[in-house]
């Protein structure tokens, strides 16, 4: 398979070289193929969320596990009410005011799902996750396939997600039917998993948008915590997109460093010294300065700004990835904000490879 590369401009859609990329890309969805586009988020590899054979394309091209459930992404014209109403038999009123005030956006609903969405989207469970993207292109796909879009992020399972699509490219090339080439991504992490059904609700994947956020504008809300510790491979169906115990991985081995921001460039001098004769990568905040000789430093952004460490985390660790290093070396941020989103990404990018955070 030859994959295309479709370049749009967001800020040009109206040109003719744009419409063109999107009606072809709007023909492949319908045709059952699969296509990655960029959300605000990451990029994310599209089928027609309606076609089990489609969606089934999806695991195959990522080599997913069937346990990992995704995610289904609908437009926001006035097909938005048919398409939810087909994907869903109910929407709670903590969801519909979630809704209300962050669609579209970075934010993901598990609902009661409808018998037309595929048990391959949801892993089989009752509940599927639903968002409307804010990205002009993406909006756009899905309004022009006439269809709800099941898309995880596109890239090969477990691996660091894409903001690129380069980067798409460098994981599924000759897998996928077409990427939609708009430039990097606006948050750089995935979107926030929410169960609205519940009581507290349960945020299963943190994101830009926050707990406190979800709190102010539908009750409480609490942080999903397993009850059992979580393996690599589950033998039974993850509850939600983004809870598996490996994901967003880099080649290089993670090595992760906790501690205040005057103390950064010692520790990591400390931890360097642990890996001599390795080519060791770092992951730099801008107040800090390069603490160790030779080695491969990412300038990651600044400390004070949260919202760039994650829009530059994934492009970050490929970066370093692909400049050789066996060995990445990366501070941790506050849980503050953002900040607890990016902590969940690397804890499941280091998973078992870790030092220990202290």
């Amino acid at each position: 398979m030859k994959t295309l590369r479709l370049v749009v401009d967001p800020n040009n859609l109206e040109t003719p070289s744009a419409q063109e990329a999107l009606t072809q890309a709007a023909a492949i969805i319908r045709a059952g193929g699969l296509v990655a586009f960029p959300t605000e988020t990451v990029y994310g590899l599209g089928a027609n969320a309606l076609d089990q054979g489609a969606v089934e394309k999806i695991f195959q091209a990522k080599q997913r596990p069937a346990w990992d459930p995704i995610i289904v992404h609908i437009a926001e014209d006035d097909s938005v009410q048919s398409m939810l109403d087909e994907l869903v038999t109910e929407v709670p009123d903590a969801a519909r005011k979630l809704m209300d005030a962050f669609w579209p956006g970075p934010l993901t609903l598990l609902l009661p799902r409808s018998a037309a969405v595929p048990d391959s989207v949801t892993a089989g469970r009752q509940l599927v996750g639903v968002r409307m993207p804010a990205h002009r292109v993406a909006l756009e796909l899905i309004r022009r396939a006439g269809v709800p879009i099941a898309a995880p992020s596109a890239n090969t399972f477990g691996h660091t997600s894409p903001t690129t699509a380069d980067h798409v490219l460098e994981d599924l090339d000759g897998r996928i039917d077409a990427v939609i080439d708009a430039g990097p991504t606006g948050y750089g992490l995935e979107s926030t998993v929410l169960d609205s059904c519940q009581r507290p609700m349960v945020i299963y994947r943190p994101g830009a948008v926050t707990a406190q956020q979800i709190l102010d504008i539908a009750g409480p809300v609490e942080v999903f915590r397993s009850v059992r510790p979580l393996v690599e491979t589950p033998q039974s169906a993850l509850p939600s997109p983004g809870v598996g115990l490996r994901h967003y991985a880099p080649k290089a081995r993670l090595v992760l460093i906790e501690a205040p921001l005057f103390d950064l460039g010692s520790r990591l001098n400390q931890a360097a010294q642990g890996f001599s004769g390795e080519r060791i990568g770092v992951m730099l905040p801008a107040e800090v300065d390069p603490p160790i000789p030779n080695a491969v430093v990412f300038a990651w952004g600044s400390w004070a700004a949260p919202e760039d460490l994650g829009r530059n985390l994934y492009a970050g660790l490929r970066s370093l990835d692909a400049q050789d290093c066996t060995v990445i070396l990366c501070p941790v941020p506050p849980s503050d904000g953002i900040g607890t989103a990016i902590r969940d990404r690397l804890g499941k990018a280091a998973s078992r490879q870790t030092l220990p955070l202290s």
